[in-house]
C-alpha cells in the first residue's frame, strides 16, 4: 500500500531536516509531503532543495498560514489526487518519533486490519510522554476525558496529532466542510471518521516535547476546541434523545 507522510510546517528550518532524515531512515517505502505555510525563516526553500536530491520528498507552497487543519486538508487533496492509499499526518518537531512511524502505519495497512483510522496515541497502556509540565498532562488528560464524555466515543487520544487514515476513509468525508483549526481539528476528523463508519486503533507511542522552536498552542486554539466540542457533544445527545423519543411515540 502506497503510503504519503504529511509534514506541515512553519518557521521549521532547524527541526525539519532532523525530523525529515528521520523518516527516510526509519521507512524507506513511504513518500513524505512537506505543506510549508510561507515560513519567514526559510523551512520551504530547504524543502524544496531535499526534494531536488530525493525523488520521495515532495513540496506544497502555500501563502499564507491558515492554520493546522487548513495544512492537512490540503495536504490529503494532494494525496488522494496521487492515488495513495494512506495518509500519515506528522509534526516536523520531533516531538512524533520516526521510530513509532512503521507501528501508526500499520494499524491501516495490515491486510487483516478493519481500522480506517490509527491513532499513535500517549494516553493507552504502553504509551508515554517525555519532558512534560505536570500542567501539560493533566491539560491533555482531561481535555480527552472531556472529549469521550461529551461525544459518547472510546478515543483515548482523540487530540493525538499523529495518525493515518485509510484512503477510503477520507474520500467519505466531506473535507472542504472541516473548518476546524489547530488542534480541534483532530477531534473533528477522529468525530467525522467514526460518524462514516470508520473503526479507529490506537497504537501506544512515546510523545516527546519539542527541543526546538516555539510551540503552536495558544488559548484561541484550546477555546475553540473546547466550544467546538460542546456544541457537538450538545447536538448528538439531543439527537439520541429526540430519536428515543420518536420510537417510543411509534412503539405506543
Amino acid at each position: 500500500m502506497r503510503a504519503l507522510v504529511i509534514i506541515p510546517t512553519f518557521n521549521e528550518r532547524e527541526s525539519l531536516p532532523v525530523q525529515l532524515a528521520a523518516v527516510r531512515a526509519s521507512v524507506p517505502e513511504v513518500d513524505v509531503l512537506v505543506v510549508d505555510d510561507g515560513s519567514p525563516d526559510g523551512t520551504g526553500e530547504w524543502a524544496d532543495e531535499a526534494a531536488a536530491s530525493d525523488p520521495q520528498v515532495h513540496v506544497m507552497h502555500r501563502t499564507s498560514k491558515d492554520g493546522l487543519g487548513a495544512a492537512y486538508i490540503a495536504g490529503f487533496g494532494w494525496g488522494l489526487e496521487r492515488g495513495y492509499d494512506i495518509l500519515c499526518e506528522m509534526d516536523a518537531d520531533g516531538s512524533h518519533r520516526a521510530q513509532d512511524l512503521a507501528a501508526v502505519l500499520a494499524g491501516v495497512s495490515e491486510p487483516s486490519g478493519l481500522a480506517g483510522l490509527s491513532i499513535g496515541s500517549r494516553w493507552v497502556h504502553g504509551g508515554a510522554i517525555e519532558n512534560w509540565p505536570f500542567y501539560r498532562e493533566a491539560l491533555s488528560r482531561g481535555a480527552n476525558l472531556y472529549v469521550q464524555l461529551a461525544l459518547g466515543i472510546g478515543v483515548r487520544d482523540a487530540t493525538a496529532g499523529f495518525r493515518a487514515y485509510r484512503a477510503e476513509v477520507l474520500r467519505s468525508i466531506a473535507l472542504d466542510e472541516v473548518e476546524s483549526r489547530g488542534y480541534c481539528f483532530q477531534i473533528d476528523m477522529a468525530w467525522r471518521a467514526l460518524r462514516a463508519g470508520a473503526q479507529v486503533s490506537e497504537t501506544p507511542i512515546t510523545f516527546v516535547e519539542r527541543t526546538a522552536g516555539a510551540s503552536k498552542m495558544t488559548g484561541d486554539i484550546i477555546v475553540e476546541a473546547l466550544w467546538k466540542v460542546t456544541v457537538w457533544g450538545a447536538t448528538h445527545r439531543w439527537r439520541q434523545l429526540t430519536g428515543y423519543y420518536r420510537r417510543q411515540q411509534r412503539a405506543a
